[in-house]
């Protein structure tokens, strides 16, 4: 079929998703899918390879994401529920001072937003957000709670475990996971400075004023106790010891048992940065291995097993059930329970996510990949500029990120694996589309809504904050990713 009527079908295709997820609301899993099916026909792909393609392109992409999401949401879920979160931004806070307030916040969102998505992190540290707010005397929780949001859904889209940027990374190179984890870190460290220096302007422009419901919670909230390490709370009977009275149903008798009841502790800051830090460390070692040690021998392949992103996170999982529950007076069923809850939200990002990979394997198998990005790479548009630009269309166009990442990465897949590019090259076109996903984030995106309703700001509001410094630092990582691609491309 000719290129322009596989560029044709492509457009249709996207419009037809676009119009059932916005429009009519259907969940994108199911919109994914029957675009897939009805892209597949349309594209001439044989009726009896329609299906097989379909679940070939959600096996393919449930392999890595599955893994990594349900893992990462497991960790997460550990670290929500044990108190780990709240207890990070407190020792940040202690160790930075009282004044430093608003950057030891920032850069404990920044780790808990590494294992933790982006709606439940930013949830968990709301409170935190208001008391800290509280003791630096701002008058509303903008001001802390806007560089805060935004700093961790740039982490979201730019560093795995998260589900898009695991996706991308998945369609386009499964092997260079570790290292897209380190150049996402890296990133975010200077992203983390801008956005503070942006949020600080931006602030004394205006007066901000918070919502009415948000105004009476700020004026109910107490300045945290920033001189606390770790905080004892009570699960739920208290501590010391209880009596069960059971009667006999044939006799009526009462008999008194005395049990002891059980105390829940907070785990140490140290220990939780220590489990957020782990997975890290070993994907690290595995990604410098591969580039000091000869490969295919035994220490490279050991090396590979100890970085490879999914024993990290597994690894990660297994001690914090013990360092962070069981050591604290969690029950061994309660660890289970909260892991098990963890994976129901996770799920369904899972699903959505091999959805997405399904419309990415049509696009590719039908040709639509190489008749779009052959198109704009011949009107001289270069492949990390056109894996950015492919993003943050269908950013802006509906707003999820892990749709965006997906769609473009379906759309340069074949343009990647015919370029012959090195595993540095490749990550740096699966970031381009993270910022991609970044930009440009407005009232169809659902982390808008997230962050402007929790901290109170307007509609406009969060467009003069949240969409701003959002498309600020997705063009600003642009930038930067630009520049090492040039680098990249001359050491290549």
């Amino acid at each position: 079929m000719s290129p322009i009527y596989l560029i044709a079908v492509a457009v249709i295709a996207i419009a037809l998703l676009l119009f059932l997820v916005m429009k009519l609301k259907w969940p994108a899993y199911l919109a994914l899918l029957a675009v897939s099916v009805l892209t597949a026909l349309a594209a001439g792909i044989a009726i009896q390879e329609v299906i097989p393609t379909v679940i070939a392109g959600m096996g393919t992409t449930l392999g890595n994401v599955a893994l990594l999401v349900g893992l990462g949401a497991m960790l997460g879920g550990i670290i929500e529920k044990t108190g780990g979160a709240e207890i990070i931004a407190r020792k940040a806070a202690k160790v930075l001072g009282k004044d430093r307030l608003g950057p030891a916040l920032l850069i404990a969102s920044g780790l808990v937003a590494i294992p933790i998505f982006f709606d439940v992190a930013f949830i968990i540290l709301v409170p935190i957000i208001f008391s800290f707010a509280k003791a630096s005397a701002h008058k509303s929780p903008i001001a802390l709670g806007a560089p805060v949001a935004v700093f961790m859904v740039f982490i979201h889209n730019a560093v795995p475990p998260h589900p898009g940027i695991v996706g991308s990374t998945t369609l386009l190179n499964p092997d260079v996971m570790g290292l897209v984890t380190i150049l996402g870190i890296l990133l975010a460290i200077p992203m983390g400075f801008v956005i503070w220096w942006l949020s600080k302007r931006i602030m004394a422009r205006g007066s901000w004023e918070m919502s009415p419901e948000i105004a009476e919670k700020y004026a109910d909230a107490g300045a945290a106790n920033l001189g606390s390490g770790d905080r004892e709370v009570d699960g739920g009977a208290g501590s010391g010891r209880a009596a069960i009275t059971t009667a006999d149903p044939v006799t009526g008798t009462s008999t008194t048992t005395a049990v002891r009841e059980r105390t829940i502790t907070t785990p140490s800051a140290g220990a939780v940065v220590a489990l957020i830090l782990l997975p890290i460390v070993m994907i690290a070692i595995g990604t410098v291995g591969k580039l000091i040690v000869e490969p295919e021998t035994p220490v490279a392949n050991v090396l590979a097993f100890i970085g490879a992103p999914a024993l990290a996170l597994l690894v990660a999982c297994v001690l914090a059930m013990y360092l962070l529950g069981v050591r604290h007076g969690w029950g061994k069923q309660d660890m289970s329970d909260i892991m098990d809850s963890a994976l129901a939200p996770a799920a369904i990002v899972v699903f959505v996510t091999g959805a997405g990979g399904v419309f990415a394997r049509v696009l590719t198998e039908s040709g639509i990949g190489d008749a779009v990005s052959g198109m704009l790479v011949d009107a001289g548009v270069p492949i990390i500029f056109l894996a950015f630009i492919l993003a943050l269309i269908f950013k802006v166009a509906q707003g999820s990120g892990t749709v965006a990442t997906l769609t473009a990465a379906g759309l340069v897949q074949s343009t990647v694996a015919a370029g012959g590019y090195s595993e540095l090259q490749v990550a740096l076109i699966i970031l381009a589309i993270a910022m991609g996903s970044v930009s440009l984030s407005h009232i169809n995106d659902s982390g808008f809504w997230i962050a402007t309703k929790f901290i109170g700001l307007s509609v406009a509001g969060g467009l003069k904050t949240w969409t701003f410094m959002c498309t600020v630092v997705g063009f600003l990582g642009m930038a930067i990713v630009s520049v090492a691609w040039l680098l990249a491309s001359a050491i290549a």
